[in-house]
């Protein structure tokens, strides 16, 4: 694909990425101007939900890049998007974070300690941003450079670690009986099947061909 393109698809990667965020400011001011129930009857938990959901669908696709690229050969162009959607999703998570911090916490420091010593969904929630931490520290490609290929790789698998706890907290989050996490569960358990599948396959190519 010509770099023309690429740089196309970045601009659209960046929109699609930052639409729901302007969509959300809007709602922010319309529900402080001139319409209370713009974003619903508790504002603050649409804005927890809504920066919670983009955290994980983000991370989702991030992890789909490399499967659909191993499937798909001439899709190997996707890789330039992994590290921007990677970033996009800790942007949200930080959204997410801070919405907890600013709206539920008061910016307390005592009540989210003890939020997240009694609040086992708070736990996982913090759990999967700290691991999200390193990720987007080490997104640079002086870092790719310092850390090596291969270490860079084995650090960048709290992907799937920080996406696991994310779906824990989703789940721990909602009501008993509330089935709405259960999507973004078996995408994300695909996904992780699919990995040591696609390996599996990538290693044994060489050696059919070889016997044919």
């Amino acid at each position: 694909m010509s770099k023309r393109w690429i740089v196309a698809l970045k601009v659209l990667a960046h929109a699609a990425c930052l639409g729901p965020v302007v969509w959300l400011l809007w709602h922010l001011y319309l529900s402080v101007t001139s319409e209370p129930t713009a974003l619903g009857p508790d504002p603050t938990h649409t804005v927890t939900f809504f920066t919670g959901r983009g955290t994980l669908r983000l991370l989702v696709i991030t992890l789909a890049v490399t499967p659909v690229r191993r499937l798909i050969p001439k899709l190997i162009w996707l890789v330039r998007f992994r590290r921007l959607l990677g970033l996009y999703a800790f942007f949200y998570a930080c959204l997410h974070l801070m919405t907890y911090v600013w709206l539920y916490a008061g910016f307390s420091w005592s009540a989210m300690v003890d939020d997240i010593s009694q609040r086992r969904f708070i736990t996982a929630g913090l759990a999967a941003w700290l691991m999200l931490v390193p990720l987007a520290l080490t997104s640079t490609a002086w870092s790719i450079r310092k850390l090596g290929g291969k270490n860079w790789n084995r650090l960048h698998w709290l992907t799937y670690c920080a996406a696991i706890a994310g779906v824990v907290h989703y789940w721990w989050g909602v009501k008993s009986g509330v089935r709405t996490p259960m999507g973004i569960t078996v995408v994300l358990a695909v996904l992780l099947l699919a990995r040591p599948i696609l390996a599996a396959r990538q290693r044994s190519a060489p050696s059919v061909q070889r016997s044919a």
